[in-house]
């Protein structure tokens, strides 16, 4: 009988430090201008996520560097701690400060394109019950504009 319980003990640990499942990018929304500079630029927008873990995440902290089409758009950054609930979609509330400058220089590439690279490299400090883990991530996908509709 202990032998079993012994076990059935391990086995519960053991499932339960599984390594969590990446989140899955699912939308961006409600984006908004909120500072307009030379130099630098804010927007705030959300971000749509789905956690297809079967248990809840804690995520702490993420920074990444944002790229448009492999140009530096300008740094990313969350430093709040936000609960994640199991298997569902979830809000990031997020911003970005833009450099201007860099943009400006490179607005014309940019502008006739029908779609662009977007790109996120970073790290993120996610984890469960008070224990977090540093992890680095790289985010890609192609998203179509069109400036002249």
């Amino acid at each position: 009988m202990r032998t079993l319980l012994f076990l059935a003990f391990i086995s519960l640990i053991i499932t339960s430090c599984q390594a969590p499942k990446e989140l899955e990018y699912r939308d961006v929304r409600k984006l908004e201008l909120k500072q307009l500079g030379f130099n630098q630029s804010a927007i705030n927008f959300e971000l749509v996520y789905f956690n297809p873990n079967k248990f809840g995440l804690d995520l702490k902290k993420v920074e990444s560097d944002v790229y448009l089409d492999n140009i530096y758009l300008g740094k990313f950054q969350l430093d709040t701690l936000m609960r994640i609930p199991k298997n569902s979609e979830f809000i990031l509330p997020s911003s970005i400060n833009v450099d201007m400058q860099n943009l400006m220089k490179n607005a014309v590439q940019l502008m006739f394109k029908k779609e662009i690279l977007i790109k996120a490299k970073g790290n993120v400090k996610i984890g469960k019950g008070g224990i977090f883990k540093t992890l680095p991530f790289t985010y890609e996908a192609r998203q179509e504009i069109n400036l002249f509709k």
